[in-house]
């Protein structure tokens, strides 16, 4: 297939990260399990823990000591810390790029699309994690869960995302798996896709407000040039196509 790579784009993506782009579910677990090793309490599943992933990781402990057998008081700081050691040991050994990821960012950045990673993880996890699935070349900003813009679901990290790239937020476009990815862009004011894979928590994909499913990022193209057809016949008649062509 050959491909034509136009100019960049007013619209801009924002992806999130766990979920979306990695299935990091066996490290967390296995950091979590770790740590409830550690307190004397037995592990805890893999599908629950995938379930607490994507509200950050302080969040996803919290979840965890409620939920694991046999513990008693347990001081939530220390607990955190137990786990951030353990999570630094384990991110990115057992994690992998879900089908699609790579050839789907590939074309976008052919087409001229700024690319963003918005995630609730923390930044020291994040880019060793963007580094080790060979993502980090991709993306024009990273907006963290590093304490100084408040986690999805509020719409700060979006906006963040958007400035570090130049773009209105009303030209921006999230791509996530989860509530948190979903509210946050609503409130954002921008469309939002989902991947039907990924954590969607407790209430499932059918309870979460989107533009659109899709089955891979290799999807995004084609919908985010329907999304700029408004503006196609006015690039048309300065002579510049509005998406990228493919061929």
């Amino acid at each position: 297939m050959a491909m034509t790579m136009s100019a960049p784009h007013r619209r801009a993506v924002l992806v999130d990260l766990d979920g979306t782009l990695v299935d990091s579910a066996p490290d967390l677990a296995a950091a979590v399990n770790r740590m409830l090793a550690q307190l004397g309490a037995p592990p805890l599943p893999l599908a629950t823990v995938r379930s607490f992933i994507g509200r950050g990781v302080a969040r996803l402990v919290q979840q965890a000591l409620a939920t694991a057998d046999g513990l008693n008081h347990v001081d939530e700081a220390d607990a955190l810390a137990l786990f951030e050691r353990h999570y630094t040991e384990c991110n990115g050994r057992h994690s992998a790029r879900y089908p699609g990821v790579l050839e789907g960012l590939s074309t976008l950045e052919w087409l001229g699309y700024p690319l963003a990673c918005v995630t609730n993880k923390p930044r020291p996890y994040t880019m060793a994690l963007l580094d080790a699935m060979a993502l980090s070349p991709y993306f024009g900003a990273v907006v963290c869960g590093d304490g100084v813009t408040p986690l999805k679901p509020d719409p700060a990290p979006l906006l963040r995302a958007c400035h570090q790239l130049g773009v209105q937020p009303a030209l921006g476009v999230m791509v996530g798996d989860s509530e948190a990815d979903a509210t946050a862009a609503n409130r954002a004011g921008m469309p939002v896709y989902l991947v039907r894979y990924g954590y969607h928590g407790d209430a499932g994909l059918a309870a979460l407000r989107c533009d659109g499913l899709i089955d891979a990022i290799t999807e995004l193209p084609a919908l985010l040039c329907r999304l700029e057809r408004g503006t196609a016949r006015k690039s048309e008649r300065s002579g510049t196509p509005a998406c990228g062509t493919l061929a």
